[in-house]
C-alpha cells in the first residue's frame, strides 16, 4: 500500500479554475498531485508551487495517450484519484445556437473525460447511451424554458435581452462558491476511506437538492423565467407583436 506521501493524485488544471484549486488542495494535504496544462497555456504557477505537470488536450487521442504513458512513468503505474474537471463555457441562447460551437463543447467537455477515462476503466454496459439521452433531456427542457415568451420573431428572439445576456456572459453570479472552499470540500470526500459516490456543494446546494428531489418536474421553469427575467422578453415581443398588428413600422 502507497504512504500518504505518495498517493498519485492526477487534476487537469487551468490557471484561475477549480483544478488549480483542488490541485494546491491536494498538494496542501502531502499528496502526490499531478496537474495537466493546455499545451499552449502557462505552467509558470505550477512551477512556481512546486507541482508537476504534463500538457493534455482532451480532444486529441494522442495526447491522452502520452499523459497515461507519463503517469504511469512518474508514479510507477498507481493512481489513487483522477479529477476530470477540464472544460470549456458556451453561452449562447438555445435557438441562436451555433452547431460547430456545441460539438466543440461536447468534445472538451463529454468526450474529454471519456477519452481520460478510457485508458484507466472499460466503460460499464450503456454509459455512453445515457449520457447522450440526458443531453437531449436537459436541452429540451432549457429549448422549453426559452421558447416560453414569445409564438414568432425574427433575426434573434432574445434581442430585447441583449443587455442582460451580456452581462450574464461577463460576470460573476451573486453568491456563487469560492473555489478554494470547494476544493477543500471536494479534496475532503475523496480522501476518505469509503467515498461519496454523490455528493452537494456550493451555495444554495441544499434548496437545490430538496427542489429537484421532491418537486415537481417543470418547477424550474417558473425559477429560470424569473432569474433571466423572460417576462421583460415576453412583453417586448408582445408589444411588437401588437405594432405590427396595427401597422406601425418597427
Amino acid at each position: 500500500m502507497c504512504s500518504r506521501m505518495f498517493i498519485p493524485v492526477l487534476v487537469q488544471v487551468r490557471k484561475g479554475g477549480i483544478g488549480e484549486a483542488l490541485v494546491t488542495e491536494y498538494t496542501h494535504r502531502g499528496l502526490h498531485a499531478i496537474a495537466t496544462v493546455l499545451p499552449e497555456e502557462s505552467s509558470a504557477h505550477l512551477s512556481e508551487a512546486g507541482i508537476a505537470f504534463f500538457p493534455l488536450d482532451v480532444t486529441d487521442e494522442k495526447s491522452v495517450e502520452g499523459l497515461k504513458h507519463s503517469v504511469q512513468k512518474l508514479t510507477g503505474g498507481y493512481l489513487h484519484v483522477l479529477i476530470n474537471c477540464a472544460g470549456i463555457a458556451y453561452t449562447m441562447t438555445a435557438i441562436d445556437t451555433d452547431l460547430s460551437a456545441v460539438k466543440h463543447t461536447f468534445d472538451v467537455n463529454v468526450f474529454g473525460p471519456m477519452r481520460s477515462i478510457g485508458g484507466v476503466i472499460p466503460y460499464l454496459y450503456g454509459s455512453s447511451y445515457n449520457a447522450t439521452r440526458a443531453a437531449l433531456q436537459h436541452r429540451s427542457s432549457s429549448l422549453r424554458v426559452e421558447m416560453s415568451p414569445f409564438m414568432l420573431a425574427i433575426d434573434s428572439y432574445y434581442s430585447p435581452l441583449a443587455e442582460d445576456f451580456q452581462q450574464h456572459v461577463t460576470g460573476t453570479p451573486a453568491g456563487a462558491t469560492d473555489r478554494f472552499k470547494y476544493a477543500v470540500n471536494v479534496v475532503e470526500r475523496s480522501l476518505k476511506p469509503s467515498p461519496p459516490a454523490w455528493f452537494w456543494y456550493g451555495s444554495f446546494t441544499t434548496m437545490i437538492r430538496l427542489m429537484d428531489t421532491f418537486g415537481w418536474r417543470t418547477i424550474w421553469d417558473s425559477i429560470l423565467w424569473k432569474m433571466f427575467d423572460l417576462e421583460k422578453l415576453k412583453m417586448a415581443h408582445a408589444n411588437r407583436f401588437r405594432r405590427e398588428a396595427a401597422g406601425e413600422s418597427i
